[in-house]
């Protein structure tokens, strides 16, 4: 009976620990179970994000190969671009060939007044524009100077005819147009954002637009339209007195800035 007893008592203590010990094993089991699938959907979504991030990768690069075969020399900025740039360069070439093989007489006023401003505008509009053009901002640097160089050649030959009060007349000009010029351009900015702060809709809109009336990209293109407005006031020229140099390389660079203005940012429809 005692050893009954004993029996029953050792039996009843270890019970607890058993059921503990069952317990803490089945509590470690599960736990081990859930880390594996944890595991598992954890690899197989990071496998599933690295398929799809492969398949958008081939899809876009696919795409990109496509759209690169269809872009056309006709859509190809920077041959456009390029191509005026080398019409520019001719037109700096032709001042540079008057100057050297031409008499003075060939030498039209109006056409290099123009065009001393209209170089002088797309120096910058080049060097801003995206994409930068250096290479047209080159040419016109050089038109600059180039037309400058026939502006006094213009004038000596003028004072050497006698011809003193035109002299007089076009260094008025060109000093009323460097004022004006030197005006816009300092207060310009000030103007711009009076209008812009005033909220007046459109008008505000317009003043504040990337190629709008306070910006380059609209007073260059507008200069296309005086060396337009210059050849038409001397259609009535001499043959003889004609530069067909220069004005073979304006042709050329009406043709090839009427598409390049369409393919730089912002678009340019004035200069188109």
């Amino acid at each position: 009976m005692i050893a009954a007893a004993t029996i029953s008592r050792m039996a009843s203590c270890q019970a607890p620990k058993v059921l503990r010990l069952r317990l803490t094993t089945t509590t470690q089991v599960k736990s081990s179970n859930h880390n594996y699938m944890k595991r598992y959907f954890s690899d197989k979504t990071t496998k599933e994000a690295t398929t799809t991030a492969a398949k958008e990768a081939t899809t876009t690069a696919a795409t990109a190969a496509k759209e690169e075969t269809k872009k056309s020399w006709w859509n190809n900025t920077q041959w456009w671009g390029t191509a005026g740039a080398m019409a520019g360069w001719g037109m700096s070439g032709a001042a540079i060939y008057d100057a050297l093989e031409s008499s003075p007489e060939l030498i039209s006023l109006n056409m290099t007044g123009v065009l001393l401003v209209y170089s002088s505008l797309f120096a910058r509009w080049a060097f801003v524009v995206k994409p930068q053009n250096l290479l047209l901002a080159g040419c016109h640097v050089t038109n600059v100077a180039a037309q400058m160089n026939q502006l006094r050649r213009a004038v000596d030959y003028k004072k050497e005819n006698g011809k003193d009060d035109e002299v007089d007349d076009i260094m008025k000009k060109a000093g009323a147009t460097a004022a004006a010029g030197a005006a816009c351009v300092l207060g310009g900015p000030m103007v711009q954002s009076a209008i812009v702060n005033a909220n007046l809709g459109v008008v505000s809109s317009i003043a504040a637009a990337e190629a709008g009336p306070f910006t380059v990209h609209f007073w260059a293109p507008m200069s296309k339209w005086m060396i337009s407005g210059a050849s038409f006031l001397e259609l009535d020229r001499p043959t003889e007195k004609i530069s067909l140099a220069q004005y073979s390389a304006l042709t050329l660079t009406g043709f090839f800035f009427s598409r390049y203005a369409l393919l730089v940012s912002p678009i340019n429809y004035t200069l188109w």
